[in-house]
């Protein structure tokens, strides 16, 4: 008889997969479900990057590159650290790896031991509780409510510190809120870690080039250069360049966590895929202008789904600074019941609902560690989102 291992007993599949899992299965029985779990862009991924990556190919940029990068790449890493953030990176200070989700996973294993706290403020992305159990760490959660704009304050951290704090997690803009913390908000939380030598900052900014209207995105590193020996600068292709698929990761820190991520990724899948590699090197070098078309797209949809969100009696959707999701607090409508007689008695029910009777598929909030609400992705067309909004609005209203 076979066991699994204690470690991943500790963890659980990713509720967005297993959201995404049914809403194509529901597709292929051929019912007309839309599916706003996904966080992936629907933009493609830009022409000249697809270029790169076929030049690759007819070159023979198929063999092993080194583990955690080709230096083509981090060169062109260090020069958008430089470039967009006023971060200065050697390459045996970047590891690039399959993914944002490995770069964490590598970081987290590679330092957490049993004992050792990670904390993550709440609504958090749902795999990092998860890496944390699994590298044997303890995860310690701040709340922080639709009522504080889904970010942490200083005084919050503060109580949060133990002796046993080994990380703290930074996601700006967020997933799932998509909640960005301004230059003082980051200021404050660097004034707390400045009096707590012993606390690393993982920062994760994915959703970096994703900020709407007059929001001017920094990271902690670069607010607080005193933190720099520190900080671990996450980032990667996957959403602004809509890569998600080419699966490539990266990070700027200290040379002990780059070096620590590069033994344990050699020992797992060893390199990035080099044609994934060469692709996201043109990305990084390449033109960047397109992302402010892409943004005031995203910004339109932000503002149809947040109106039309807010029109329903019980939601309350608050509207965020970057990212393309939102995260309304449905407080008003638990404990209602459905036209069917079924109480609404979690968010884990009302997405059941809206997905069974609405055919709308979306993420509920007890996933993300902070409910009752639910995750909309609104990376995809305005047709769709109001259609998607219309049938929410629609079943909400059923419920008595």
């Amino acid at each position: 008889m076979s066991q699994t291992s204690a470690a991943l007993g500790r963890i659980h599949p990713s509720a967005t997969l297993a959201m995404t899992s049914r809403v194509i299965a529901l597709k292929r029985e051929g019912i007309d479900v839309i599916g706003l779990g996904a966080g992936e862009p629907d933009f493609d991924t830009p022409d000249f990057v697809k270029e790169a990556a076929i030049k690759a190919i007819r070159d023979g940029q198929t063999k092993y590159t080194n583990v955690d990068g080709t230096a083509e790449l981090k060169d062109a890493i260090a020069a958008k650290f430089l470039r967009d953030n006023d971060l200065t990176y050697k390459a045996s200070q970047i590891s690039v790896n399959v993914g944002g989700k490995h770069t964490l996973f590598n970081a987290l294993v590679a330092s957490v031991d049993v004992g050792d706290e990670v904390i993550i403020p709440a609504p958090y992305w749902v795999s990092y509780p998860d890496i944390v159990n699994f590298a044997g760490g303890t995860p310690v959660f701040i709340k922080a409510g639709a009522d504080q704009n889904y970010k942490i304050t200083p005084a919050q951290l503060e109580a949060a510190i133990t002796p046993r704090t080994k990380w703290v997690l930074l996601n700006s803009p967020s997933n799932p809120t998509g909640a960005a913390y301004a230059r003082a908000e980051l200021e404050g939380l660097a004034d707390v870690l400045r009096r707590h030598p012993h606390v690393m900052v993982m920062a994760d900014d994915m959703y970096e080039h994703i900020v709407y209207e007059d929001f001017e995105f920094t990271t902690i590193a670069q607010v607080a250069p005193d933190l720099y020996e520190r900080t671990l600068t996450v980032n990667g292709c996957s959403k602004a360049y809509s890569m998600t698929g080419w699966r490539i990761g990266f990070a700027g820190g200290p040379e002990w966590i780059i070096k620590a991520m590069a033994k344990l990724q050699s020992q797992s899948t060893s390199n990035p895929c080099s044609i994934a590699q060469a692709a996201a090197t043109a990305a990084l070098n390449g033109d960047q202008s397109f992302l402010a078309a892409r943004n005031i797209a995203f910004q339109g949809r932000r503002d149809l789904v947040v109106s039309m969100l807010n029109q329903v009696e019980g939601i309350h959707c608050p509207k965020p600074e970057g990212a393309f999701y939102v995260y309304p607090s449905v407080a008003g409508l638990i404990g209602k019941t459905t036209p069917g007689g079924k109480l609404i008695a979690n968010d884990a029910d009302l997405i059941d609902y809206y997905l069974d009777d609405a055919r709308v598929a979306a993420v509920h909030g007890a996933a993300f560690g902070l409910e009752p609400a639910f995750r909309v992705s609104y990376a995809t067309s305005e047709e769709i989102l109001t259609k998607a909004c219309e049938r929410i609005q629609e079943a909400s209203a059923a419920l008595r």
